[in-house]
């Protein structure tokens, strides 16, 4: 069967069922976007459920002490990190990227739809993140690490003040080999879960979805990982992966559907932003807003980092959330507030996209929750754009990203094209605020994509333009 009769078999399905008591035109007539999203067309959705910011951090029940909890765990790893894997010794052991701006880019498309209308476009570049090469270093990573410090901890194999180093060490390695590590994945998460699990002397399991890279799987398996394939979406492989998990009383699976401790994880990022930003003079303010989009699949990466943007910058920190075309899960799920009672299949998208990290059928309902009050809002791209993005930004700036990371590029555009957001901002911020202000797209992933498939990916980029 053809993608296009698949996909026409989906719209079919989707018109002629109902979705949670409703049919399709019901849903259409009280969320009007649902229509162009059921096309395929990027869309941009407003968040009208904002709160003040210090009365939805409250809501959310997560505070500013974990995540600085959290940060503290890192650093203790870090001897740990420079022993196990030395192209983290320059950084001492701290899993961080650097900012980058792209002038040349932004001036590509300044005349264009998705130029940015005011201030400066910069990319956070988890792409070139240590180990595995994406921000699941960060949420990922964490996870494993707390994990074992609690296991070891409580075998009595860590002492007050202890050098984490010996992490590395053989004896370590023993008492960890007799428990595993599982996770489900659409490729990236299972590359960082994967990776330090192996590391530290777990035995690792990653369950990966049909739509999970070949160079991925094959990576995991060279580290010592057993992949286990599905030929379902994201969904199924956590689905059955934390099932299997189950069975197992030494199996510690990592949900990234509801995992606080990879939430934390990701959070950390807006502590290291703030010094990044203080390094460039760059303070977000009411003179100077900070804009910040980031691609989301099932959402725990972006929504730990605009967590925590907020508590650290709070009203001045905008944040959104930029999804495929045919896998906008997290936009459904918020603009319906249905959450993960809903999927894109419901609404006959297919889920298949070009940007495998981010094709996810439906969202995290934790971090639709603790977002519900915060997030500014969610647009979706499509595959060509992203291709498209990725080819102009190795041209341009040199950098050489995976179609994901790409996914937030047009995020500052829609803030002028949608005219009532434009008109929120010039009552909230001067003109020259505006001007000062930096939009900060967050590059995803892509220093580990095997050079091959990334010259493809670019010479495609290339003939889109």
């Amino acid at each position: 069967m053809s993608e296009k009769d698949q996909r026409n078999l989906l719209h079919a399905a989707a018109v002629e069922g109902e979705i949670l008591g409703k049919s399709v035109q019901q849903w259409e007539e009280e969320f009007p976007m649902i229509k162009q999203i059921r096309s395929y067309e990027e869309v941009f959705w407003s968040n009208s459920n904002l709160k003040p910011v210090d009365a939805a951090l409250r809501e959310t029940g997560v505070t500013l002490e974990e995540v600085k909890s959290a940060e503290s765990r890192l650093k203790r790893f870090a001897p740990f990190l420079m022993e196990a894997f030395p192209e983290t010794r320059a950084s001492k052991g701290i899993l961080e990227s650097p900012l980058r701006r792209v002038e040349a880019f932004q001036e590509a498309v300044e005349d264009t739809l998705y130029g940015v209308p005011f201030g400066r476009l910069m990319l956070k570049l988890d792409s070139h993140l240590p180990i595995s090469g994406s921000i699941k270093a960060r949420g990922g990573i964490y996870e494993v690490l707390q994990h074992a410090e609690r296991l070891a901890v409580e075998a009595g194999l860590v002492n007050p003040g202890m050098n984490y180093r010996a992490f590395a060490e053989p004896k370590f390695k023993e008492f960890f080999s007799e428990y595993s590590v599982a996770v489900g994945s659409t490729g990236n998460l299972g590359l960082s879960i994967g990776i330090i699990s192996a590391a530290l002397g777990f035995k690792a399991q990653v369950h990966m979805s049909a739509d999970a890279k070949a160079w991925k799987k094959a990576l995991l398996r060279k580290k010592g990982v057993e992949v286990i394939e599905y030929a379902s979406d994201y969904s199924v492989a956590v689905e059955e992966g934390r099932r299997e998990a189950e069975k197992d009383p030494k199996t510690y699976f990592v949900d990234d559907e509801n995992s606080i401790h990879l939430f934390l994880g990701y959070a950390v990022a807006a502590l290291r932003l703030k010094a990044q930003l203080d390094g460039i003079g760059f303070t977000p303010s009411q003179t100077s807003p900070l804009f910040v989009y980031l691609p989301c699949g099932v959402g725990g990466g972006p929504g730990g980092v605009a967590f925590g943007l907020k508590l650290i910058f709070g009203e001045h920190a905008h944040c959104y959330f930029a999804e495929p075309t045919h896998s906008p899960c997290m936009l459904i799920g918020m603009m319906t507030d249905r959450h993960d009672a809903v999927s894109v299949q419901d609404f006959g998208l297919d889920n298949r996209t070009i940007a495998d990290g981010l094709a996810v059928g439906r969202p995290s309902l934790f971090v639709g929750k603790v977002l519900r009050h915060l997030l500014e809002g969610v647009f979706s791209v499509s595959d060509d754009h992203m291709l498209a993005d990725l080819s102009l930004m190795a041209d341009l700036e040199s950098l050489r990203l995976e179609p994901s990371a790409l996914a937030g590029l047009s995020g500052p555009s829609w803030l002028k094209r949608s005219t009532p957001v434009y008109e929120s901002l010039q009552k909230q911020y001067s003109p020259e605020a505006l001007s000062q202000a930096v939009h900060l797209a967050w590059a995803t992933g892509g220093s580990m994509v095997p050079a091959e498939v990334m010259d493809q990916d670019i010479e495609n980029g290339r003939k889109l333009r």
